[in-house]
């Protein structure tokens, strides 16, 4: 009698596990089968705070780009005929490709998150800063200082999108630690390489004549 309950009371709680399998299998399917996903669909990568955090990040990857524009321009003025400066031209065309990779990495960060990147509308954060256009074509050290504002935006920026994944309503522990790793460190690598060349050349100008100055500081970026 008692085997009989036992098996009895097996059967049912079966019953029930693949009632429940079911009503899970058709709610995925339901939930999934449409073609446009909400925020609140469980057919997405969306989880923790990325909500609080992903107009930050569309807003740096457009600081990326920008910035990455703006060293190409440079790139373009040193090299040509006029200025012929090759160790600058290398340097911003460096630092033009490094911001193009960092941007299209930060597209696939969003992306992977279940983000979608808009650039037909534009995205402000908090420390954004003025959009105004600056000059480009400069000399080699005023370059350099142009070049050091713009790192030092750039790392404002990338520390405003972790301190805003560590300290949002909804942390977002995954969004912080890539950041913290492929940004943060870089970027503070950057601002004082740029700061000692900004400075070494600024020393080596107080002369009457920099021109020979000039010229040894671009061989010597040549070989960096």
């Amino acid at each position: 009698m008692k085997l009989l309950v036992a098996f009895a009371l097996i059967a049912s709680l079966g019953a029930l596990a693949q009632a429940e399998e079911e009503y899970c299998h058709n709610s995925v399917v339901t939930a999934c089968s449409s073609s446009t996903f909400s925020a609140n669909s469980i057919c997405n990568a969306r989880f923790a705070g990325i909500e609080h955090v992903e107009p930050e990040v569309q807003a740096y990857i457009n600081s990326q780009l920008t910035k990455s524009y703006e060293y190409l321009l440079l790139a373009t003025h040193f090299n040509s005929y006029q200025k012929n400066r090759p160790g600058f031209q290398k340097l911003y065309q460096g630092l033009s490709d490094r911001s193009f990779e960092d941007s299209i990495a930060l597209i696939k960060q969003i992306t992977k998150r279940g983000g979608i990147v808009d650039f037909n509308s534009r995205h402000e954060s908090a420390a954004s800063v003025s959009t105004k256009r600056p000059t480009l074509e400069v000399d080699e050290l005023h370059s350099l200082a142009l070049a050091l504002d713009n790192e030092k935006q750039l790392a404002t920026g990338a520390t405003h999108i972790h301190t805003r994944a560590i300290h949002a309503t909804e942390r977002d522990p995954e969004m912080a630690h890539y950041i913290e790793e492929e940004y943060l460190g870089k970027q503070a690598e950057s601002v004082r390489k740029l700061s000692g060349y900004a400075n070494d050349l600024a020393k080596l100008m107080k002369v009457p004549d920099p021109s020979l100055s000039i010229y040894l500081f671009d061989e010597y970026l040549q070989k960096q």
